[in-house]
């Protein structure tokens, strides 16, 4: 089955190498005979509900996400109904931010979101760096790990009754004082967690597979489980050095 993926501004949201969740993703989808189409959605090309399977918004320094937010807010309708048609999204960091209502940078200058998360969020003076690991439950009674690396400024604030991606086991998440880091909203998913976040976290890549899928299928899939011994390790490693940091800040 072809899944049909809209990368929106890799030629703006593109450190990190958030861009290899992407390579994640179109291999794990080859191993199972799946073909990965990756379609740029940059400045002034209207995001169309239906026509992508998943939505994917990478990274970015506070000068890339001015240049981007007024043409994001411009394709907000198209992002908010693609996902209330059942499209999958990930949004890191850069694009989590302007995911939710507004961002209001380090200069004081208030960046327009697309209000897909219930959230605000606020430059500090102080960046918020380091391993990172968190908890999360995306299926009922299944809790499982997710590492990455963090590097922001941003204090993000959850509504109150809005879901988190996970709860903080060690680093700083959304505003290093909650406890709760990212943010979900259906098949829609938004975190600061960096690296990129897919390579060390097998399951997760996997579950956004699922959820692209479920796009076309209506129900996501039992995926065919794949060797992920070395993806795993990985996973194990950042997990260790997270837990070094201590408890959640």
């Amino acid at each position: 089955m072809k899944i049909v993926v809209g990368h929106l501004y890799p030629d703006y949201l593109n450190i990190y190498a958030d861009r290899g969740n992407i390579a994640v993703l179109a291999r794990r989808a080859a191993w199972r005979g799946h073909e990965l189409d990756v379609r740029t959605v940059s400045v002034a090309e209207p995001v169309r509900p239906g026509e992508y399977d998943l939505l994917y918004v990478g990274g970015g320094q506070d000068r890339e996400q001015a240049l981007v937010a007024e043409d994001l807010a411009a394709k907000a309708e198209g992002v908010r109904a693609a996902v209330a048609a059942g499209a999958a999204l990930l949004a890191v960091c850069g694009g989590y931010q302007l995911l939710g209502r507004s961002y209001r940078d380090f200069h004081g200058v208030d960046l327009p979101g697309i209000g897909l998360f219930p959230l605000e969020t606020v430059a500090g003076e102080t960046r918020m760096i380091g391993d990172v690991l968190l908890e999360c439950e995306l299926e009922p009674g299944v809790r499982r790990t997710l590492a990455g690396f963090e590097n922001h400024a941003g204090r993000t604030r959850l509504d109150p009754g809005a879901e988190p991606l996970g709860r903080v086991v060690a680093g700083f998440g959304n505003d290093g004082e909650s406890g709760w880091e990212g943010c979900r909203v259906g098949r829609a998913v938004g975190t600061y967690l960096h690296g990129p976040l897919l390579p060390r976290n097998p399951w997760f890549a996997d579950w956004l597979l699922a959820q692209a899928l479920a796009h076309r299928l209506g129900e996501p899939p039992e995926l065919t489980p794949l060797g992920d011994d070395l993806e795993q390790q990985a996973h194990e490693v950042s997990a260790r050095r997270a837990q070094t940091r201590g408890g959640r800040r």
